[in-house]
């Protein structure tokens, strides 16, 4: 058997394809720490997200690769290296925060907040550093949902010490009120505490900073889209047609101010009985994937109803999160893959594709 050598287990690894990206694994610069003993053969394989829906795959056409050319056995590991999708030049307001999402839908109680909280904590699970801005100033419900607590510190310099909670650093306005106060504040006031939420909080180095927006196409939309440049949005509807049609406003708003969209989420897509099995599609079923075929937006997921959800957003226990989770969690997890591989798409857009000679 002809013996390993560096030169030839660096070209049977660019033919193997990254499946989301192009490219291949040496012209993305993805494999390090090569160490090759023998017919053994180990390496890193750098993601552009902890968070990658497609590790199997690319493990299974690693090996197809190497198996030919006599490696008898593969020892891989895996890094993550989020790379920032928009890159912009001058001073940024967030210049530790490499990507901006934002949760929006157009109307309320679609669970647009849900998606949000799962979405920040499956992130961390999976490995990434993230924050979590509640930008639904008027309905604060993401402290209750992700179960933090406590008033918010200085930092040295001043700045707001975002709460922990999940591994997610979380901040909202509900931190700072007495329990039941409303808040009763005209547009100018929500825009001005987003800014200050973005401005005055420390959030440090992040891979991702999920903001949840109010429902609409208001204030608080505009104010955020002006402030900081997103990475991209993800919409949030429930099956049937008036939650359809209000987020078709939703997508009208963030085309308007230039706002790519990640994709749409389906909430409440069926309820799957506990006892019998049966799927009962009390909202309707495939109307959010129709419509994002239909307006040429990616179909991120469906999520269907589940009691735990509900359960666990009451006592500060994500589905994503909970010990034993329900249906509902497996479709958030994919969500967030889903997310995490659309915005590592984004990015690798604006990277350079290194020559293979």
């Amino acid at each position: 058997m002809p013996t390993l050598t560096e030169a030839a287990v660096l070209k049977a690894l660019a033919t193997v394809q990254e499946p989301e990206l192009g490219g291949n694994l040496i012209s993305r610069n993805m494999v390090k720490d090569l160490v090759i003993d023998g017919t053994k053969v180990s390496f890193t394989v750098e993601l552009t997200t902890p968070a990658c829906p497609l590790k199997d795959e690319i493990q299974a056409r690693i090996e197809a690769a190497l198996r030919p050319i006599g490696a008898e056995e593969i020892e891989l590991a895996w890094s993550s290296s989020v790379p920032r999708a928009n890159k912009t030049t001058g001073p940024q307001m967030l210049p530790g925060v490499k990507n901006i999402i934002a949760v929006g839908s157009g109307k309320g109680g679609v669970g647009k907040t849900t998606v949000s909280v799962n979405l920040a904590v499956a992130l961390a699970k999976a490995g990434a550093s993230v924050g979590l801005l509640d930008a639904d100033i008027t309905g604060p419900n993401i402290p209750m949902m992700i179960g933090a607590e406590g008033q918010p510190a200085a930092s040295p310099d001043g700045k707001i010490q975002p709460i922990e909670a999940l591994g997610v650093k979380v901040i909202s306005i509900q931190f700072f009120l007495p329990e039941g106060q409303p808040i009763v504040w005209r547009g100018p006031l929500v825009g001005g505490a987003i800014q200050q939420f973005l401005r005055d909080v420390d959030w440090g180095e992040l891979d991702y900073l999920v903001v949840d927006l109010p429902p609409g196409t208001s204030d608080a939309q505009l104010t955020l889209a002006q402030s900081v440049p997103l990475t991209g949005a993800v919409l949030v509807t429930t099956p049937q047609q008036v939650a359809l049609s209000d987020v078709a406003k939703a997508l009208a708003m963030f085309r308007r101010v230039n706002v790519p969209i990640l994709g749409l989420v389906e909430n409440m897509s069926g309820f799957v009985c506990a006892h019998c099995g049966e799927v009962t599609d009390i909202f309707g079923r495939g109307g959010g994937e129709r419509y994002a075929a239909e307006n040429g937006i990616d179909f991120l997921g469906a999520v269907p109803l589940d009691v735990t959800v509900r359960q666990g957003a009451d006592v500060g226990v994500p589905a994503v999160a909970q010990s034993q989770p329900g249906p509902a969690s497996a479709a958030l997890e994919h969500v967030a893959r889903a997310v995490a591989g659309k915005v590592s798409i984004q990015a690798s857009r604006e990277q350079p594709i290194l020559t293979i000679s």
